[in-house]
């Protein structure tokens, strides 16, 4: 969950690319953040808790002098958030510093021995014992052997990097949570992913689980769990990249719906020139498939319930399933097709569920914005839903994406969907930012919200429910509408705001909805029937009935969510206790 950078380079001074680069990470984690320098064989620390920017303001990490140096961006797992439990953790003696993203599961256990031993622990964290075991390891044994036996000994996740403060060199580890190494004319950069260093290079090698490697500024050694030198092949990449900075936008998360039209143009090119071979491969795994199986987690979940909508429509047997239950639920075999959809590519839920997919002989497929993530090596084929780059914690611009594409894979069944105009529409939506935010601004004076949905809309009420959460942090509840008498309706009171998205003449939905009103619910509508279209607390969607009403909507609780966080001061792009990348069972 948490960020990790290093670089080793010719400059003498590397903070302020250190600072750049740990700031592209920024979106995985927020709680504390430090850096590393080695400089003349001393290890310097600087690390606080807060913001990348506020820290850099109380400590400022461009004092550090070096010309290698390690950084973390923290969300916290193991222990509070505090000075003492942010990165770099330091070995007993200070010649060793280290930086962790991932859970050691056997810390305790690993910690005692330590401590009896006589090394004295001045965090919570579990990640602090990584330094003390190479410490004692390193007594008696080189380093290579130090790192055979971390492997081979360590219950849990670790991407790993790790200073000693006689060498020009970093050591890096890795099981599970990614890491990579970018690849640059006078310089190497490790990384937990692509993003923080594609500013500087298209070129990265990538760490395969158990494997360690030695990374100086001009040079790089892998080796297996035994040991063993292995090769690695330089990878080529290209990432979608927008414009950086907030520029005209008060925050992110506004800037990257507003990038909805773009994205959505961009990936639907794609699929008719790029990606063309791999979408008909798709297509044709789909049909030769006697299961077929989506498994994801949090927005791209809600994603997954739209596509199986979708298909079911068209009579292609889809099921999803939360990538965190999948081995609870999934029955698969070697006849069945697995489509996991991630944003990252990197969230730990999904990867278990492909392991587990594996193991039965499955095949696997995934739809993800990131390339060459954990995802997208584990399938046999790949689709890139090219969104770019998303700095909000909430996700936005690649559900719309994700959606899109699940939306162009039923079309080729034969769902009738036009989806050439699906930016414009997009656009005509943003028209009405300023009706959303006086309905946000009602809405917002609650503590609790009600979303309700049937078929193509279910998915979706989730999903603003999601939004609402997240950003906001008033309590909502997305639902199918059918479920509010078992239960919901006992907490509808006079003013409980309900949102009913209402797609065409729905007389099921539009009966729910009388229902909530006559209990005293104060109604928000988001609904592409013309019929409402005047009324006060209405978001007109202007669409038909092709399976776009289901995404705009989304895109309109996109906007109401944002304007309720706004209304109430919250801090959108960087909500308490989340994170971007969830790399973390």
């Amino acid at each position: 969950m948490c960020g990790i950078f290093g670089c080793l380079s010719n400059n003498d001074n590397i903070a302020l690319l250190m600072l750049k680069g740990l700031k592209r990470l920024e979106y995985r984690g927020y709680d504390s953040c430090g850096m590393a320098f080695l400089d003349n064989h001393v290890i310097n620390v600087k690390k606080d808790v807060g913001e990348i920017d506020r820290v850099n303001d109380k400590v400022n990490f461009l004092e550090l002098k070096g010309h290698l140096g390690i950084a973390h961006t923290r969300w916290s797992t193991t222990g509070k958030v505090t000075k003492q439990n942010s990165h770099p953790h330091q070995s007993c003696d200070g010649n060793i510093s280290i930086v962790h993203n991932g859970i050691i599961e056997n810390y305790e256990e690993i910690k005692q021995v330590l401590t009896v031993i006589g090394h004295k622990f001045v965090s919570n964290t579990d990640s602090e014992v990584i330094a003390h075991y190479f410490e004692e390891k390193l007594k008696n044994k080189s380093i290579n052997e130090a790192c055979i036996d971390f492997i081979k000994e360590i219950k849990g996740t670790f991407a790993i990097l790790l200073l000693k403060q006689d060498e020009d060199k970093i050591y890096a580890l890795k099981r599970d949570s990614p890491l990579a190494v970018g690849i640059c004319k006078d310089k190497n950069i490790l990384a937990s992913d692509i993003h923080a260093f594609s500013n500087l290079t298209n070129k990265a090698i990538f760490f395969d689980n158990d494997e360690f490697g030695i990374i100086t500024k001009d040079s790089y050694e892998l080796f297996n769990k035994d040991g063993k030198a292995i090769e690695k092949l330089i990878k080529s990449f290209e990432w979608k990249e927008e414009e950086t900075g907030k520029k005209k936008y008060k925050h992110f998360m506004m800037k990257e719906i507003e990038e909805e039209p773009k994205v959505v143009d961009r990936l639907l090119r794609s699929l008719d020139y790029e990606q063309k071979n791999d979408f008909g491969k798709l297509i044709e795994l789909i049909k030769k498939s006697k299961k077929i199986i989506f498994a994801a987690c949090g927005t791209s979940y809600h994603a997954s319930l739209l596509g199986a909508y979708y298909l079911h429509k068209i009579g292609v047997e889809v099921q999803t399933l939360i990538a965190s239950e999948f081995k609870h639920y999934a029955n698969v075999d070697k006849d069945t097709l697995v489509i996991a959809i991630s944003q990252s590519g990197e969230t730990m839920d999904v990867i278990d569920a492909l392991n587990y997919a594996k193991e039965k002989n499955a095949k696997i497929v995934s739809l993800v914005n990131v390339p060459y993530s954990t995802i997208q090596r584990m399938s046999e084929l790949s689709l890139n839903i090219l969104a770019g780059q998303e700095i909000s914690v909430a996700s936005t611009k690649a559900f719309v994406n994700q959606t899109v594409l699940l939306l162009r894979i039923a079309q080729e069944f034969g769902y009738g969907v036009n989806l050439k105009n699906l930016s414009a529409k997009l656009k005509n939506l943003f028209q009405q930012k300023e009706k959303i935010r006086k309905i946000a601004k009602k809405i917002s004076q609650s503590n609790d919200a009600y979303i309700i949905g049937r078929g193509l809309t279910y998915p979706v009420a989730r999903e603003i429910a999601l939004k609402i959460k997240e950003i906001s942090y008033i309590h909502a509840e997305g639902m199918m509408g059918g479920e509010l008498k078992h239960g919901t309706l006992a907490l509808i009171d006079d003013g409980t705001p309900v949102i009913s998205l209402i797609s065409n003449s729905d007389e099921d939905i539009i009966s729910n909805t009388r229902e909530v009103e006559a209990r005293g619910a104060d109604i928000t509508i988001i609904t592409n029937n013309p019929t409402f279209k005047e009324q006060e607390n209405v978001i007109y969607v202007n669409t038909g009935n092709d399976g776009k009403f289901g995404l705009l909507a989304a895109t309109a609780g996109q906007l109401l969510a944002y304007h309720i966080a706004d209304v109430l001061g919250r801090p959108i792009d960087k909500p308490k206790n989340l994170s971007k990348s969830i790399s973390v069972r």
